[in-house]
């Protein structure tokens, strides 16, 4: 197992799953997990942009932890069943897999196995209606909430898409929001948003009342450049996938920065199957520079972290969401990189 260098916090890397594939065992442009009740993943692949070579490659593969290959279902397009620009997935007490998608405007409901049960969801900015629904997930009524981006609100449904209540609106003030993200629920029920365009994170009560904020913009120590997903964990750590920062955030149950994950991954093994079985591409990849040093004068030039993400192998790049399991085992999912890295708890 490789150490991570946040290992003084306790968080250790394990082990990544995945790698580029258009279709089988892979990822092509993964963006949310989801965990169904016996620990199987489900990745949600939005393979853009949308054209029609594409569209077959957007689909949700199923696999283990132990990166055994289970399937995949689903397809590009508009019609039922079909995606077009995926964004989330999570299960209900059921079972049942729900997927939101951002330009359909609508949530459907799938069996484990990829049987379409349904969908629900009309575009429009009135109560119930969606803009741009960018990540669900159930409360423990069994209810969906809904991060309505565009309307710049949070919106709860029941499963079957009836209108229950919001909360939020346009603005930078305690409770509003600038196009929120991701959403997430503690052991109390209260919910935490990432506000995507505010860079920061708000928490709530379970009715929607706004209780605190944290975070700014910038790429220093719990500064946050477009938060994405995030999630919090049995001790109320929270972690939050800092998009613009290239990086996961580890904040303690005071909100105080505890770590800060750049990226640890290793080869999957996938991709160690597929470069074994590809021996001209396995050679040419041992011998790149996967990890080429990074000068003075090339920070200055690029500004951030993105650059260097793009050039070393193992650093996150486009990280989207966190989702957490009842082992304590943290997913990260490296959306760029068409992989998960996988740590836990040392």
């Amino acid at each position: 197992m490789t150490t991570s260098p946040t290992s003084k916090a306790g968080i250790k890397y394990s082990h990544t799953i995945g790698f580029l594939a258009n279709s089988g065992r892979g990822f092509n442009n993964p963006v949310d997990v989801a965990l169904d009740s016996y620990g199987i993943l489900y990745v949600l692949n939005r393979a853009g942009p949308e054209t029609p070579i594409r569209l077959p490659y957007k689909r949700v593969t199923i696999c283990t932890v132990d990166e055994e290959y289970l399937g995949e279902f689903g397809s590009g397009g508009t019609k039922p069943g079909q995606f077009w620009w995926p964004s989330s997935l999570a299960f209900d007490c059921e079972d049942r897999l729900y997927v939101a998608d951002e330009a359909l405007q609508r949530i459907s409901i799938f069996s484990k196995a990829g049987e379409l049960l349904g969908h629900w969801g009309e575009a429009g900015a009135l109560d119930g209606q969606l803009n741009r629904p960018s990540c669900i997930l159930f409360d423990s009524n069994d209810n969906l909430i809904v991060t309505d981006s565009l309307n710049h609100r949070v919106q709860r449904f029941t499963k079957d898409g009836r209108f229950l209540g919001k909360f939020g609106s346009l603005g930078n003030g305690p409770g509003q929001f600038d196009h929120p993200w991701g959403i997430t629920l503690n052991n109390q029920g209260q919910i935490y948003v990432s506000d995507w365009r505010n860079d920061r994170i708000q928490k709530f009560n379970p009715s929607g009342e706004f209780l605190a904020q944290w975070g700014e913009s910038g790429y220093g120590e719990s500064q946050m450049n477009r938060p994405a997903g995030l999630a919090v964990d049995s001790n109320g750590n929270t972690f939050v996938a800092d998009w613009g920062n290239e990086r996961v955030q580890v904040l303690d149950s005071d909100e105080k920065p505890i770590a800060s994950l750049r990226g640890d991954s290793v080869d999957s093994k996938w991709s160690s199957d597929y470069f074994a079985a590809n021996t001209d591409e396995g050679i040419a990849r041992r011998e790149a520079n996967l990890e080429p040093e990074i000068g003075p004068q090339q920070y200055k030039d690029w500004g951030h972290t993105r650059e260097k993400s793009a050039s070393v192998e193992k650093l996150f790049w486009g990280p989207t969401a966190v989702k957490i399991d009842d082992q304590g085992r943290i997913y990260i999912v490296d959306s760029l990189r068409q992989r998960l890295q996988v740590y836990g708890w040392g």
